[in-house]
């Protein structure tokens, strides 16, 4: 009887400890599944405002990336040399493609559902605030880089309106910038939904197609007038760290991802893959023609504002000017829902009552404007928040900590593209910084064009010596 009762309790412990795998391998395959597919947020802000389809979630980060950053690509190609210009470009698209869906994951991994919050679970308090800083100084800049494109390109549509000369009030940036932030940014600003801007982002991606199709025809009628620069056509150029710096400011989405992705009316994994495969291949198709167009036109003479390289007199020109204004103000927004999520989550816990919500956003867009107001160099604004915010924020952080979080050692399986991302990450801001610092970039504002001067765009069959020499003596600016 004994022996039996022994071989029944063996029995018995043997069905427990299989029904226990059971359970064990099930909830294991539930939460492989999870990370796969489900991703649900439960925060609370998400479930609010889960309202947005795939395809206006789609426009919203399209517009998103899509932003001020594209007018200075064309001078990222300038620096890097057209070939591996183009194919850094494809390099950080990749980039941009991966650590996004990679942050998502990260947030799931850690049960968090806000980049801050990801990063506060991974590297604790200090990491919290660093990267809280850093989500905030991005689109800060941005609005103010916003705010300079939307002066200096209205002002140049406006001289076209006959009657208005130099000293019309439309004519002068301050005013533009002010009327633009009171009647258009600044009530935009004020919603408290992101789902609500889809259609405005979807005017803003028509407006990005006009702008494209613009240059692309000046490149063909415009280029070959223009004689290209020394060495316009090199394979690569030295200083090509610093167009990572530029091109990264244009990609530089993933302060939105979180914020996107809890829009959706399902936010699983597969459709936030497909909004960030289809939002990042159409913006990495745009800018490579855009770039490569606005490149073509200018060679070594293009500036960090391209609509700078073009004679006020263009027609066609004026069009991709207020084309880009416009999508430009439409683009604002965005980057003002992000500064106050930050500070909504690092001073009042994720809570903003109206009267809060309305005085927050009151000091935000009153702050850009004011900056922007006083200081009108683009070309410097983008590389510099390329340096100090979009690099870490694209390329560090989401790497850091995905490899925290995951399982296995560094440069192996899965963790192998992390870890290399966040080499190069840490790297090219290091470089790209000391650059910047050594070579400034010159910042022409404002100044026409040597070729605007030479009969109604009609440039002469000279060579880009002469070229150089008449530009330095007409107007003492350096061409390098």
């Amino acid at each position: 009887m004994g022996n039996i009762h022994l071989v029944q309790q063996d029995i018995s412990e043997g069905l427990f400890l299989l029904e226990n795998h059971k359970r064990e391998k099930s909830s294991t395959v539930q939460r492989m599944e999870g990370d796969r597919n489900c991703l649900l947020s439960s925060h609370k802000d998400m479930e609010k405002s889960g309202s947005s389809s795939l395809t206006s979630a789609s426009f919203n980060f399209i517009n998103s990336i899509i932003g001020s950053g594209i007018i200075g690509l064309p001078y990222s190609l300038s620096q890097a040399g057209l070939p591996m210009g183009l194919l850094l470009l494809i390099l950080v698209a990749f980039i941009t493609d991966y650590s996004i869906i990679l942050l998502v994951r990260g947030g799931n991994l850690s049960g968090t559902h806000s980049y801050q919050s990801l990063v506060q679970s991974t590297f604790g308090q200090i990491g919290y605030l660093i990267v809280s800083a850093l989500q905030f100084l991005y689109p800060f800049i941005a609005m103010i880089s916003y705010n300079i494109i939307t002066g200096d390109t209205l002002t140049k549509v406006f001289m076209r309106i006959q009657g208005v000369g130099p000293g019309n009030i439309l004519t002068e940036r301050h005013f533009v910038i002010l009327m633009s932030t009171l009647l258009f940014t600044l009530p935009l600003s004020l919603y408290r939904d992101i789902a609500k801007l889809g259609k405005v982002s979807l005017l803003s991606m028509l407006l990005t197609l006009a702008i494209l199709i613009t240059v692309v025809v000046r490149a063909a009628t415009l280029g070959p007038q223009i004689p290209a620069s020394d060495d316009a056509w090199v394979f690569a150029r030295w200083n090509a760290i610093q167009a990572v710096a530029v091109m990264s400011f244009a990609f530089i989405c993933h302060h939105n991802s979180f914020m996107i992705y809890g829009s959706l009316q399902e936010p699983t994994l597969s459709s936030w893959s497909f909004v960030t495969h289809v939002s990042v291949g159409s913006a990495v198709l745009v800018s490579a023609v855009f770039a490569a167009a606005g490149y073509a036109t200018f060679t070594g003479y293009t500036q960090g504002d391209i609509f700078e390289n073009y004679c006020r007199n263009d027609n066609l020109a004026t069009f991709g000017r207020f084309c880009y204004g416009v999508s430009i103000i439409t683009t604002f927004p965005l980057e003002c829902f992000v500064t106050r999520e930050v500070i909504s989550n690092v001073f009042f816990k994720g809570e903003l009552s109206t009267t809060t919500h309305v005085i927050i956003t009151l000091v935000i867009v009153s702050a850009t404007t004011a900056i922007s107001l006083s200081y009108d160099c683009l070309g410097i604004v983008l590389e510099l928040n390329g340096v100090l915010s979009a690099i870490p924020l694209m390329f560090i952080f989401p790497a850091a900590c995905f490899l925290k979080l995951s399982d296995g050692r560094w440069f192996r399986g899965e963790n192998l593209i992390p870890s290399v991302i966040l080499v190069v990450g840490v790297s090219v801001m290091i470089i790209g910084l000391i650059m910047m610092v050594l070579f400034p970039q010159d910042c022409s504002h404002g100044a026409e064009m040597f070729y605007c001067t030479m009969s109604n765009i009609s440039v002469p069959s000279t060579s880009p010596n002469s070229v150089l020499e008449f530009f330095n003596s007409t107007l003492n600016v350096s061409i390098s």
